[in-house]
């Protein structure tokens, strides 16, 4: 749908309903995940990419697997392992005899929904080929270049408490995710449910499909229309500096301890998440809350602190709700 098209009451009402179902759909497999539901719909409408970290056992995987079935989309499950090679990802040139010329084998890259499954076990070389695609929307095998389908996404998840066998993400790549989400451990009311769920060996995972390819690119140009004043993108900007400038902010405790503040990239990202959180509210505008709601997931993986911050147990966290209390709305 073009971005000028007049969009009706009627059908936004429609697909944020369906937006709702998503939700349902997945919960009947996944018990308390909704924040990680609503982070991948926010990449998923945005165009953005999303990390995420936790421990093993929190669903990460089965969150994902589970929206990818509620949605009409080509879905592909690759983990990565430190053997993993480029070709395994994008494809590669093979020989046909019958032929006697070369041809394209395709990799599992070429599918809507990608599941990166414990990303940072790759090397260098796979990190490489999968920031092509995630930034280009393309992949080269040989010397031919080919679109990916829209639309792409890349759903990763690491595992932050293994360090063995792991290749840290280069700052290029990691800035490339429009947020990463940490996943915590399930209330008790939540995991007493998962363990009666997952402990009956007749429980029924199925998932009923909802949103089409359609659907997605209609919501995507909804969304685009959700207004912001100029005060709140102003209010962004200055959220934006203040990770780069902090003693301008007021904020001279942190002023010592930040090596970089977040890339362009922040603001771009922290612009798209807000108006996706004012849809799924039913509002047509965004709100200051919108933005400091998402602050933390878009700005945590960009901000970068320095040895000292390390030393004297200062979190990105902490500097990030200091940013958002000091920094005021003009």
């Amino acid at each position: 749908m073009p971005a000028d098209e007049l969009v009706y009451p009627d059908q936004v009402k429609d697909h944020q309903q369906k937006i709702k179902q998503v939700f349902q759909e997945v919960g009947k497999v996944v018990v308390g995940q909704s924040y990680m539901v609503n982070r991948l719909l926010i990449g998923l409408f945005t165009g953005g990419h999303i990390l995420l970290e936790g421990v093993p056992g929190l669903a990460k995987t089965l969150t994902i697997n589970s929206l990818a079935r509620a949605l009409r989309l080509d879905f592909q499950r690759i983990q990565f392992t430190p053997d993993l090679l480029p070709a395994d990802l994008i494809g590669t040139m093979i020989y046909n005899q019958n032929a006697s010329q070369f041809e394209v084998k395709k990799g599992p890259i070429f599918a809507n929904l990608i599941l990166a499954d414990e990303v940072n076990r790759s090397p260098a070389k796979v990190q490489s080929a999968l920031l092509e695609a995630m930034q280009e929307k393309q992949v080269t095998i040989g010397e031919t270049t080919y679109k990916l389908d829209l639309p792409f996404l890349v759903l990763a998840t690491q595992n932050p408490v293994e360090h063995e066998g792991t290749y840290p993400l280069p700052e290029a790549q990691v800035d490339r995710f429009m947020m990463k989400v940490y996943i915590d451990y399930p209330k008790k009311a939540d995991e007493l449910e998962i363990m009666r769920r997952m402990a009956n060996m007749a429980f029924n995972d199925n998932v009923n499909k909802v949103l089409s390819k359609e659907d997605i690119f209609a919501i995507r140009s909804e969304i685009n229309q959700v207004q912001i004043s100029e005060t709140l993108e102003k209010y962004i900007i200055e959220l934006v500096f203040a990770t780069r400038r902090p003693a301008e902010y007021d904020l001279n405790e942190f002023a010592d301890y930040i090596q970089f503040g977040v890339s362009p990239r922040a603001s771009i990202a922290l612009n798209r998440a807000a108006k996706a959180i004012a849809y799924f509210d039913d509002r047509d505008y965004v709100l200051p809350e919108d933005i400091k709601e998402v602050a933390h997931d878009v700005m945590n993986h960009r901000i970068i602190l320095n040895y000292e911050a390390e030393a004297d147990g200062i979190r990105t966290k902490d500097f990030i709700e200091a940013i958002l209390r000091k920094v005021p709305i003009s």
